[in-house]
């Protein structure tokens, strides 16, 4: 039997509903196999918690960073609330302990999944905010964006711009972005690597660097910054 009271602990929040923080946990496949259970999917709960997350860091930003244009902005909170972020920050929580998954999604790894863990967490967020209002949702974000934000401040932080990338153009449905190494030009000791990325056999950046794994992420920061001009064009 899940421990609810520990999860609370370890929150430190005490629910006045307890099913809205037990839904936070209720994966799809978990229904699935178990129909007669009296608690919904964390599917809306997650839909909430996203647009809460989004707004409540865009805010902190905006106030903690005013000398940033607004395209560093965009850049640090897609950062801050990508997936693997949000994975990070749930797995530091344990969210993953008190998943209720389907058989098959338990027995494949679904409590470290990095996509369950991060729905999780913005689940989560969307019952706080249900339970609680939004002064102890923008409480419990910024606790666990703190020590991110410090490190940003002390250029200790950059972006992953290719996890950036593949979360957007997953968000848009294509096929997930390759990459592929152009040339390494100069002696073993001091080589410089220059690589291409291609989402669906097109070009859309191309980066150089030291190592190969520095070049991608060049690469990936050319494709994802051009990926965002276009979206931000059209409105």
């Amino acid at each position: 039997m899940t421990d609810w009271d520990n999860c609370q602990g370890v929150l430190g929040i005490r629910f006045n509903n307890e099913s809205l923080l037990k839904q936070a946990f209720v994966h799809r496949s978990y229904l699935n196999e178990n129909p007669e259970f009296a608690l919904p999917s964390n599917e809306r709960l997650e839909f909430l918690g996203d647009a809460i997350l989004n707004f409540i860091t865009a805010e902190q930003l905006y106030s903690e960073f005013p000398e940033l244009p607004e395209g560093e902005l965009t850049t640090i909170r897609a950062s801050l609330v990508c997936r693997q972020t949000l994975a990070e920050v749930a797995s530091s929580l344990k969210l993953g302990d008190w998943l209720l998954l389907g058989q098959g999604e338990g027995t494949s790894g679904g409590k470290e999944k990095q996509s369950n863990l991060a729905n999780a967490i913005e689940a989560l967020i969307g019952a706080i905010y249900l339970d609680q209002g939004l002064p102890k949702a923008k409480e419990f974000i910024l606790k666990q964006l703190k020590p991110l934000l410090e490190r940003i401040k002390h250029g200790e932080l950059s972006p992953n711009y290719k996890a950036l990338l593949q979360e957007l153009i997953q968000s848009e449905k294509h096929s997930p972005p390759t990459y592929r190494l152009i040339e390494a030009i100069g002696p073993d000791h001091d080589k410089q690597f220059t690589v291409e990325v291609l989402i669906e056999g097109k070009i859309l950046g191309r980066g150089t660097g030291k190592s190969k794994k520095v070049a991608e992420m060049e690469a990936a920061k050319s494709a994802w910054e051009k990926l965002r001009d276009v979206r931000y064009s059209h409105g």
